[in-house]
């Protein structure tokens, strides 16, 4: 029990104390501006051009938009919660600490999952408000649990090319790039339908997608039941790429140790 405590202590006050340290320095408006006005914006452009279109109807573009707002947070978060410490030249202290790596670095993921979770209900609150989505009361916690899910698989996502900032100097192109592949392979403003059969399999083995389909499914009246297969399928790319930033954490840190190349940019 002490070493269960220990380490939760260290998961959420270490996590804690380590987003502090990196943003600190950002100012209401810039969060304002950067993951609050930003994805809404996008979810705006993407209705309205889908209403000229004539691809979708509103709710897929609203629902869509919502549960893809939470990458601006997860993935770029996730990044610098790694690739910051090699920036400024802490990395190597957190380094230092003979404390369980996949505990330190789950700690560096929970403040971005709030944050997706925040920047996702503000997005669907908005665009619901603005452009008049109505969703059954009853398909709230169901919703509640996809978004939740998407904003785990998308901060484990961003920990994972995080990762990489251990090896490459320019992570942030990485993370702009996956960016664009998350708007286009996760069906939030492209219906999968449409979309090659590489891409479809693609998309099924990224964040976002699974959660994206299991809240357009729950908003349309259907079941908690009917949406349980997605939620679980989310859950199941956040294990998984959890796992996969794990390890890559662990092997770039050993080759960074043995090229003594831990802290060079």
């Amino acid at each position: 029990m002490r070493h269960l405590t220990r380490t939760a202590r260290l998961v959420v006050v270490g996590g804690t104390i380590s987003y502090r340290a990196l943003f600190n320095w950002t100012s209401p408006a810039m969060f304002t501006g950067t993951l609050l006005a930003g994805p809404l914006l996008q979810l705006i452009f993407f209705t309205f051009l889908g209403r000229q279109l004539g691809v979708a109807d509103d709710r897929f573009y609203i629902l869509g938009n919502a549960v893809l707002a939470s990458s601006t947070a997860c993935v770029y978060g996730g990044t610098m919660a790694v690739a910051n410490e090699r920036r400024y030249g802490t990395l190597g202290a957190v380094l230092l600490s003979p404390r369980s790596r996949t505990a330190l670095w789950t700690g560096r993921a929970l403040p971005y999952v709030v944050n997706g979770l925040f920047v996702t209900v503000f997005t669907l609150a908005a665009g619901a408000l603005l452009l008049g989505l109505r969703i059954p009361a009853a398909a709230l916690p169901g919703l509640a649990a996809a978004i939740g899910a998407a904003a785990l698989s998308c901060s484990a996502f961003g920990i994972t090319l995080g990762a990489l900032g251990l090896r490459f100097r320019d992570v942030f192109l990485v993370s702009n790039v996956a960016s664009a592949v998350l708007l286009l392979l996760t069906g939030a403003n492209v219906p999968r339908g449409t979309l090659p059969g590489w891409m479809r399999t693609a998309g099924d083995l990224l964040p976002l997608t699974h959660a994206t389909g299991a809240a357009r499914a729950l908003a349309a009246g259907g079941t908690w039941r009917a949406a349980l297969p997605g939620v679980g399928a989310e859950l199941a790319v956040a294990a998984g790429y959890t796992v996969l930033a794990v390890v890559l954490l662990r092997i770039f840190e050993r080759g960074s140790r043995k090229r003594a190349t831990l802290d060079v940019m």
